[in-house]
Parts: C-alpha cells; structure tokens; sequence
C-alpha cells in the first residue's frame, strides 16, 4: 500500500494529467522527494529553502501539515495527502 497525493490542476503538467499520484516515504519531505524522482519539478513547485511555499496548502487525511509538523510530519501507507493552492480574492 501506497500514500496516496491528490493533485491540483495547476500542477497536473507535471504528474502527465494524473488527479491523484502514489508515492512513499516517512515524512512528508521524503515522499515529496520520491515523488520528484518520478514527476520532475514537482517538490520545486510545493518546497523552497524555508519549507512549504506561502501559497501552498498539503493537508495530510485533512489536517493542516503546518500544525502537525511542516515537512517533518510522519506519514504512512494508507495515508492521503491533498495538495491546494492558496485562493485570495475578493
């Protein structure tokens, strides 16, 4: 069994069209380097040298990450994780 990472359309160019893509690891950090080995420029697009980008929310089975541990968060086989751009407007 795999965790299992919902995918927004503005990044799907990168995961070849796929809403939803498996990956593996023990933090959140790890899957999202084993997730780039496979869908290039996709942590790029969610990490920088400061952690989780401004405009990007990951909830891990609908929970915040940023309170439960950024990008040191555990996760495990069975897990979603859900990635959302930040929406501003008025």
């Amino acid at each position: 069994m795999a965790i299992e990472v919902r995918i927004p359309t503005i990044l799907r160019n990168l995961t070849d069209g796929a809403k939803s893509v498996e990956g593996k690891g023990g933090t959140l950090d790890e899957l999202f380097g084993d997730l780039d080995a496979r869908h290039p420029g996709l942590r790029g697009r969610l990490v920088d040298e400061k952690g989780l980008r401004r405009f990007v929310n990951v909830y891990l089975n609908d929970e915040d990450v940023r309170f439960l541990g950024g990008l040191d968060t555990q996760v495990s086989d069975g897990d979603t994780v859900t990635v959302l751009p930040a929406v501003a407007g008025g």
